[in-house]
């Protein structure tokens, strides 16, 4: 049966609940570094590759509470652990948790300022 047309192909914008806007924009953008794109009432849009990553408040009580983890793409994870460890407390330093024959997959995870986790993520190749 061949596969068929699938338009769900790519991730335009991830929700992240926040508490205090402001304190979580200061975050995305003064912490992590990433572009603020938009700000509206109540909303702060970054730019995260293709995606774009919208903060706002949980429209509805069952919808608040933390969200999914976010895996951000690092080059190099040890120079990104470095550069967000005076900002950021990580649950570990960058380990790897998987190797095959092609590459190794290295995590290092933490929060924001809401509570919701995060990591960096970079496979690296096996030489």
């Amino acid at each position: 049966m061949a596969a068929p047309d699938n338009e769900l192909s790519e991730i335009a914008q991830i929700a992240v609940n926040v508490h205090d806007l402001e304190r979580a924009t200061g975050f995305y953008r003064d912490v992590l570094g990433l572009p603020l794109v938009l700000q509206a009432p109540g909303l702060a849009f970054f730019r995260c590759g293709s995606v774009r990553l919208m903060l706002a408040r949980a429209e509805k009580p069952e919808y608040d509470h933390p969200a999914s983890v976010l895996y951000y793409r690092v080059s190099d994870i040890e120079r990104t652990h470095a550069r967000l460890a005076s900002s950021v407390r990580f649950e570990s330093p960058p380990h790897r948790v998987h190797r095959d024959a092609r590459h190794e997959l290295w995590l290092a995870f933490f929060h924001d300022t809401e509570g919701n986790p995060l990591a960096l993520l970079s496979e690296r190749p096996v030489s």
